[in-house]
């Protein structure tokens, strides 16, 4: 089973990026959607240091949601 998290894009330098999610910060590479315009501020699906997918906020939202709802058991 794969997990991806959804990120904010805090940060841009090239295919690089700091994004953060929960007051978590992470080095996050955006290779993957070089072809997507990508500017601070959006939220990309992270996963293993990759962002895989570009969605808007309120999928990301949704989808922290329910990772909060799985950590409380």
């Amino acid at each position: 089973m794969c997990l991806a998290i959804p990120m904010r894009i805090e940060v841009m330098d090239g295919v690089q990026a700091r994004c953060s999610a929960g007051g978590i910060e992470r080095e996050v590479n955006l290779f993957m959607l070089q072809d997507q315009p990508l500017v601070i501020g959006d939220y990309v699906m992270v996963h293993v240091g990759y962002a895989i997918q570009k969605v808007d906020a309120e999928l990301a939202r949704q989808s922290q949601a329910l990772h909060a709802q799985m950590q409380q058991g």
